[in-house]
């Protein structure tokens, strides 16, 4: 079938296969541009079908040579019905793994749950016996807990009504939104979606079945972001669920023997989480016009193959022990520069001061679309295999 976007909202509800298979395989041949690393040599990716953890899959297994498993929560095609990116993405890494005889096994089910998590045990000791590094990469709006309640996130602020600038995307229009604080409960909700108490569940399960290598390493990753952004995402809601996140990697060091735990503060990317956050669009189709004319924009490949080749290796951390592949969004003449186009935007000038095209092309792009090369009036088949399940 020949496969269009469809676009709702924040998200896109169809994914090019062909697309996708070239955005994986994109990004390997980043990878293989790039001296090789000594990194770990088996590797468990929570959240690993797209975004950071499935450009930290791709940047492990083609620059280290590392054996992966991914845990991922896709959907395969149905019909005339596409698969969702995530899949696709993850029968295009496979392919291009095996094919570079790599070992590569993917498990699809709701990561939340103790079933999915036996079952990547199960797997660990059967092919591999240890793993030496964990990747916590999980961005779900809502999970369902043990008793069968589901619980959601919420994006909110904390303390009072805040009104800022964003943009509307569809019609390029710069207008403001208000947010409301978020009550208790939701605040409590999305701790439970989006802090650490999982990761802990993860790391806790597979220490207790010996399943963890000596000295092993897990990474979970988060995001800060300016001043300009901490209303609505550092001192709201999912910045409560981020700073939780921080303790558990502290707790996940001082009470799991032989592990240490780190947070990686990445940059701010166009993801489908992001793209869902009040604000942050606008900020982010700045940020990126501001660093792509001072040559320091990266995208998610970039990103990971710089935190596994030198933040890591060479422990970069800040004072809170933190990792911070963010540090070339926030040097001040960058965010100095956006401040100054954030107060002077107007529907007049977006052109002149966002690159929202960019956003656009980025957006496009985690479905499959809007890739060079790609016959996109082709007829193509949707229903693609994972090998591995």
């Amino acid at each position: 079938m020949i496969v269009e976007p469809k676009v709702r909202g924040f998200i896109c509800t169809t994914a090019h296969p062909t697309g996708c298979r070239a955005n994986v395989r994109q990004q390997i041949e980043y990878v293989k541009s790039q001296p090789k690393t000594n990194g770990p040599g088996r590797v468990l990716v929570i959240g690993s079908s797209t975004g950071y953890g499935l450009s930290s899959r791709i940047d492990l297994a083609f620059s280290s040579g590392a054996a992966t498993i991914g845990v991922m929560f896709e959907r395969p095609a149905s019909g005339k019905r596409t698969a969702s990116a995530g899949w696709y993405n993850t029968a295009a890494f496979e392919e291009f793994a095996h094919a570079d005889g790599l070992y590569a096994k993917t498990i699809n089910g709701d990561a939340f749950s103790r079933g999915v998590k036996e079952q990547a045990a199960e797997l660990i000791e059967k092919d591999l016996g240890q793993v030496d590094m964990v990747v916590y990469s999980l961005a779900s709006p809502r999970r369902t807990l043990a008793d069968g309640t589901t619980v959601s996130s919420t994006l909110k602020t904390t303390d009072s009504d805040y009104t800022n600038k964003t943009i509307d995307l569809a019609t390029r229009r710069i207008t403001e939104v208000t947010v409301p604080p978020a009550t208790e409960q939701e605040i409590a909700d999305t701790v439970k979606v989006m802090g650490g108490e999982d990761w802990k569940e993860w790391i806790s399960l597979l220490s207790e079945k010996g399943l963890l290598a000596p000295d092993a390493v897990t990474l979970a990753y988060s995001y800060l972001g300016p001043e300009l952004t901490h209303p609505i995402y550092m001192d709201g809601s999912i910045g409560r669920a981020k700073e939780h996140l921080f303790r558990t990697s502290q707790e996940i060091t001082q009470e799991v023997p032989g592990v240490t735990a780190y947070i990686s503060v990445n940059k701010a990317l166009v993801t489908q989480s992001s793209a869902a956050i009040p604000i942050v669009p606008l900020y982010i189709s700045i940020l990126y016009h501001v660093m792509k004319e001072k040559g320091t924009h990266e995208g998610c490949i970039e990103q990971m193959h710089r935190l596994y080749a030198e933040k890591l290796p060479a422990l970069k951390t800040d004072e809170r022990g933190m990792l911070r592949l963010d540090d070339w969004e926030m040097k001040p003449d960058v965010q100095a520069a956006v401040l100054r186009a954030w107060n002077e935007i107007t529907d007049e000038n977006l052109g002149q001061l966002a690159d929202v095209e960019g956003y656009w092309e980025d957006f496009y792009q985690m479905f499959g679309f809007r890739m060079k090369g790609v016959d996109y009036a082709a007829d193509v088949e949707v229903d693609v295999p994972v090998e591995s399940i």
